[in-house]
This record gives C-alpha cells, sequence and structure tokens, in this order.
C-alpha cells in the first residue's frame, strides 16, 4: 500500500475514479483529475468566446455581401462552438483523448447528415 492518506472514497465523485476498486487508486486518480480542470476564470473565457462567436453568427445573416457563404460559415461556427462546449464544459479535454475524438466525430457526422438533407431539398440553388 502507499503511503499517501487515503482519503473517504464518498468525497470522490468523478466518473474516472467511481470505477475503481481499491479506495487509494481512487483517491489518487480524483487528486489528479482536479489539478488537470480548468479555472473559473477559464470557464469564463470560453463563455465569452461562445458568446462572441454567437453574435458572430447572428451578424453573419444580416451581411448580404456573404449570402452566398452563409451556410458554410454556419456550419463552421457549430463546429468551433460544439467542440468547445464539449472539450471544456464536458470536461473531455482533460480525459482519455478517445472520448473527444468520438464527440468530436459527432459533430461530423451530424453536419455530414444535414448537409446531405439540404443538398436532397436542393437549398444550394437558386
Amino acid at each position: 500500500m502507499s503511503n499517501e492518506a487515503v482519503e473517504d472514497p464518498k468525497s470522490v465523485t468523478t466518473a474516472a475514479t467511481q470505477d475503481a476498486p481499491d479506495p487509494a487508486v481512487r483517491t489518487r486518480l480524483a487528486r489528479r483529475s482536479r489539478a488537470r480542470h480548468p479555472s473559473d476564470a477559464e470557464y469564463i473565457r470560453i463563455a465569452l468566446i461562445l458568446a462572441a462567436l454567437t453574435g458572430a453568427e447572428i451578424a453573419v445573416y444580416y451581411f448580404d455581401s456573404i449570402k452566398s457563404l452563409l451556410i458554410p460559415l454556419l456550419f463552421a461556427f457549430a463546429i468551433v462552438k460544439f467542440t468547445l462546449v464539449v472539450l471544456w464544459f464536458m470536461h473531455l479535454k482533460f480525459d482519455n483523448k478517445l472520448y473527444a475524438r468520438f464527440f468530436t466525430g459527432g459533430i461530423f457526422f451530424a453536419l455530414t447528415v444535414y448537409a446531405i438533407v439540404l443538398l436532397t431539398l436542393r437549398v444550394f440553388q437558386n
């Protein structure tokens, strides 16, 4: 057994630590995951970035000069916003990289299906 003090296993609530059978392992995993999570200031910074991107999405709609690029721009904004939310607010940036790839890959699949629907409905034809 290690020299580290064992904390109360009930105080550890992260998903990565709930599956660990040994309380000492659970404590080490919880301590390691807490050290890697973002601060409140980082969450506020990401929220401000998301608000700015949302404002840019709204602004893009009102520019007549770029109406032909509206859908590709909105797709790009959706990818960036989805990725930020998944990686930061769902903490996937700090978990196993497989989880991050799985969820960020999901947005590309969803946008591909959406693009197929738009092409089928002939939205891009003027």
